[in-house]
């Protein structure tokens, strides 16, 4: 099988565009995209009144007309730069138009394997806090802001302070069998070539600031469950800091598919053989 992998294109219709061509000429199985996907501030390329329906609903749905039957499975989740109050609008496109699975804290079985989403992320700096939460404990690193501080879209979750990352992933995957499974991330795991932050010198304090800015609870699952791969964006810069866009962490292959380039970054693998993986810039 062939799989795409993208995040993070925060509404750039240039890099949608690309994608849309790639998998109407190429026709993959599943393309899987990991977040951060609608426009950010002054970095969105196209001015419309709800992009969810207004340019993604179109051109996908313009996709699945051109491709019939060789229609890929589109998995996708939301990301921290995403205002959460867009997420009814995702639901909706899954429930009345069947184009693609909203698969944020959901798991869903398709051709043989166990899919698996999730898009809240560690505390940052940023103000808005929709997919915010304390990771392992409700330490914060100096420069961010805690998950009950900052503002959001919709309503927070009943005792968010008690929550984290890492009850979240016991809950949504249990006790189950993750051989075959295969996990949608934002975050990226802690302490990897996937979560390099652009950070060097800088200090808070007198204290100098973590370079590392990725979930432990996402790293330290992966090493306990073993799931057969996951997918990760978030932090751009990472592979142009460390030269590396995949990880191996245990049995698990992890990507990170985002970039601080103009390009179109998409990871390209066959679920059997996660090992090969490629990616492409176009």
């Amino acid at each position: 099988m062939k799989f795409f992998f993208v995040s993070d294109l925060h509404g750039k219709t240039d890099r949608y565009y690309k994608l849309f061509s790639l998998v109407r000429e190429t026709q993959p199985d599943g393309l899987f995209m990991g977040g951060d996907l609608l426009p950010h501030g002054f970095s969105a390329s196209v001015a419309v009144d709800d992009f969810t329906h207004d340019y993604l609903l179109k051109n996908f749905s313009a996709l699945r007309e051109q491709m019939k039957e060789d229609y890929p499975g589109v998995f996708l989740i939301l990301g921290n730069d995403d205002p959460r109050v867009n997420e009814a609008s995702f639901r909706e496109v899954e429930e009345k138009e069947d184009l693609w699975y909203y698969l944020h804290n959901r798991k869903i079985k398709k051709w043989g394997y166990d899919f698996y989403g999730y898009a809240i992320v560690p505390p940052t700096p940023f103000r808005l806090k929709d997919w915010e939460k304390y990771d392992v404990s409700r330490y914060v690193d100096p420069g961010c802001i805690h998950p009950t501080e900052g503002f959001r879209s919709v309503d927070a979750e009943k005792n968010l302070e008690w929550t984290s990352i890492k009850k979240d992933l016991e809950t949504l995957a249990g006790r189950e069998d993750l051989s075959k499974g295969l996990f949608l991330f934002h975050t990226p795991p802690y302490e990897t070539n996937l979560d390099r932050a652009a950070l060097d010198g800088q200090m808070i304090d007198h204290v100098p600031l973590d370079l590392h800015v990725g979930s432990i609870a996402v790293k330290d699952f992966i090493e306990e469950k073993s799931p057969l791969v996951s997918m990760h964006g978030h932090i751009h810069e990472s592979t142009r800091i460390t030269g590396e866009w995949k990880e191996k962490i245990g049995k698990t292959w992890a990507f990170n598919a985002a970039t601080d380039g103009p390009e179109l970054s998409v990871v390209v693998f066959d679920p059997e053989k996660p090992e090969r993986a490629e990616r492409w810039l176009l």
